[in-house]
């Protein structure tokens, strides 16, 4: 995020936070995962392939009988998403469609050949903890949220992080029409339960900052940086 808060201008381009060290960082973190999460806005505006950049790590994973990358999963509401956008056809990953039942129907007929097409059963946004449990029986237990920050917020909110990675880059936005890191909520820390710092660590002219927010994050993770 930007030194106040934002993931992004208002502007149509996209804004380029992070630096190429850090985008390795996240790559490697990438090849660890079972899957990446966003939103479906996320895919809307970004077009991300999230795919995992790196041929060793991507070798590495196949060598253990994985996919070349993890397994690529949104929520969305309404299922706006097209089948052409790059989640669907880059990589040979499993894909996973998360939407309310009112909406499942008409998006299962427009991405069931490209993705598995889960109705949540409900109107309303994603149920976030059923989610993770329908993952979870299907052997995927490592889930990376990339974002947007809708999705942050309902993961935050329900108390399912493990592990907060927070990269500050050194730029101010100043536009209150761009969107923000997380919106409203109820979140479990705050001035009565501080999270607790695994480490910081500079990269190049970002800051890495790790918030151990579960008592499922193993100590070997908060060890690493200082």
């Amino acid at each position: 995020m930007s030194i106040d808060g934002y993931l992004d201008s208002a502007d149509a381009t996209r804004l380029h936070l992070s630096n190429a060290a850090d985008f390795d960082r996240v790559d490697a973190e990438r090849a660890r995962c079972d899957a990446i999460l966003v939103g479906a806005a996320t895919i809307r505006a970004d077009n991300p392939r999230l795919l995992v950049r790196s041929a060793a790590r991507r070798a590495e994973r196949v060598s253990r009988g994985l996919s070349a990358s993890p397994a690529k999963v949104t929520l969305t509401r309404r299922g706006d998403l097209a089948a052409t956008a790059a989640f669907f056809t880059a990589g040979d990953s499993d894909k996973f469609v998360y939407c309310p039942g009112p909406a499942a129907e008409d998006v299962r007929a427009r991405l069931g050949a490209v993705a598995t097409v889960v109705d949540t059963g409900r109107a309303g946004d994603v149920d976030v903890a059923g989610v993770l449990e329908h993952l979870s029986a299907r052997g995927i237990d490592r889930v990376m949220v990339e974002g947007g920050g809708t999705v942050l917020t309902q993961f935050l909110n329900a108390d399912l992080v493990d592990e907060l990675h927070l990269v500050v880059a050194p730029l101010f936005v100043g536009d209150s029409r761009a969107p923000r890191l997380v919106g409203d909520g109820c979140f479990p820390w705050n001035a009565h339960r501080r999270a607790r710092q695994a480490g910081a660590r500079v990269i190049g002219d970002v800051v890495l900052l790790r918030y151990a927010l579960s008592e499922r994050f193993c100590a070997e993770h908060a060890a690493g940086d200082d």
